[in-house]
């Protein structure tokens, strides 16, 4: 059996997209195996369908944002990072337009048009494109793999890169399919669990959805350790569900929760500040003032209007905190004020478990990143194999942050995996 292929890439979604362009730009003869439909599922649907391609904040901060294990791209950033992947895109002709927090989109509003403008390069550089083709096994060897196809079709290459995702978004194609592949050469798998989720409550107020649907604008949510200090804050949106807590905010935070409770903890506590832009001294002033200004109006409608919080919110804590709904605000005791701001303030609450790995946006835990050097991609423990995108032990938040992981690592992966092809 002669050798097919310079390199193959596995995995059509954003890393392998770009793994597969980048070997062929270097010179190699490259296959790329896609086991759907179609090319770029994820990305055609990320950024809600607008797709989010990279983030322009300085390169501290998006390594900030990628929590899991970011700092293992300083290298790769060295070589190919997020201005670079602006560059490229704008080079091949997609316009792109910034928006809140440093967020890159084309200027098409498109994700579709991302897609097959990475199709069309890859066409242009006589990529052969296999669809509907899963690989059931690599065989390894010192000179060069096999590719094994369901079918028991055998494909010779020199290189191989794996781009194939991790476990979440299954409907992709991202169903864990590489993790056997890279145990088979000797690599670690650090524990998987859910990223980027929403979180699941047992507490009596969701099980009666009685906050259900309602959306709360800029707040602070916190993860408390079990000693009641934050683990980390997040200020953004969140909204409740019939089974939790979803949103921004939420997911943000999620991991952190999905991390206490792989401890064996059985609960966390969220902590929310509905109202982070004043400190409680300064918001209990202003209701004092009120009071005195009008003290035979509704303390519950003095509070709306002060707080500008939801009403059924603001019914609920009220409840929470056995007041009166219909006190007037002369009558009511100093202690109940400071009761109600604390709430505010400080509204707690347990959460249990999120959703399941496959409604997560993002894989934690992957392929072990100490076993794969890092300005290249390419395996420790076997030759001329390449590793990249969210099959690594690498994510972050949601914000164009994985994407830019994803790309950055494919392009490393296909440019050296053609270096040791060629």
């Amino acid at each position: 059996m002669s050798l097919d292929y310079g390199v193959i890439v596995i995995g059509g979604g954003p890393s392998g997209l770009m793994a597969a362009i980048s070997a062929a730009e270097t010179g190699a003869k490259t296959l790329l195996i896609e086991k759907g439909k179609k090319l770029g599922t994820k990305l055609a649907i990320s950024g809600g369908g607008r797709c989010n391609v990279t983030n322009r904040l300085p390169e501290e901060e998006i390594i900030k944002n990628i929590p899991g294990n970011g700092k293992f791209l300083y290298s790769a950033f060295s070589i190919f990072n997020h201005y670079d992947i602006i560059d490229y895109f704008e080079g091949m002709g997609i316009a792109l337009k910034e928006e809140d927090h440093g967020r890159m989109f084309p200027v098409s509003n498109s994700a579709q048009s991302v897609v097959n403008t990475l199709i069309n390069r890859l066409k242009e550089l006589q990529v052969t494109i296999r669809l509907e083709s899963p690989v059931k096994a690599i065989h390894y060897d010192t000179t060069s793999h096999t590719v094994i196809l369901q079918n028991d079709e055998k494909i010779k290459t020199k290189s191989v890169v794996v781009a194939v995702g991790g476990k979440s978004v299954p409907h992709t194609g991202s169903t864990g399919d590489g993790y056997a592949w890279a145990k088979k050469a000797g690599h670690t798998i650090t524990d998987l669990y859910p990223t980027e989720v929403a979180l699941t409550s047992k507490e009596s107020f969701i099980k009666s959805r009685q906050l259900q649907g309602l959306s709360l604008r800029d707040v602070a949510v916190s993860v408390l350790n079990r000693q009641m200090k934050p683990i980390i804050t997040h200020q953004m949106d969140m909204v409740f569900t019939h089974f939790g807590v979803s949103g921004p905010a939420i997911l943000r935070c999620s991991q952190f929760v999905v991390k206490q409770l792989m401890k064996e903890e059985k609960e966390v506590c969220l902590c929310i500040d509905l109202l982070p832009q004043i400190m409680e001294e300064a918001l209990l002033n202003n209701i004092d003032a009120r009071i005195e200004e009008n003290a035979r109006k509704s303390f519950k409608n003095m509070i709306r209007e002060e707080t500008a919080l939801p009403e059924r919110l603001v019914t609920f804590l009220f409840k929470k905190c056995k007041i009166n709904e219909d006190i007037k605000a002369g009558n009511i005791s100093k202690e109940n004020i400071r009761m109600m701001i604390k709430t505010m303030k400080n509204f707690t609450f347990f959460v249990h478990g999120s959703l399941p790995i496959e409604k997560a946006f993002v894989t934690g835990g992957g392929i072990d990143t100490k076993e794969i050097i890092p300005s290249t991609m390419e395996s420790k423990r076997m030759e001329k194999l390449f590793f990249c995108g969210e099959i690594l032990d690498i994510h972050g938040y949601t914000g164009g942050y994985n994407i830019t992981a994803a790309l950055v690592t494919g392009r490393l992966a296909g440019i050296n995996a053609a270096y040791q092809a060629l």
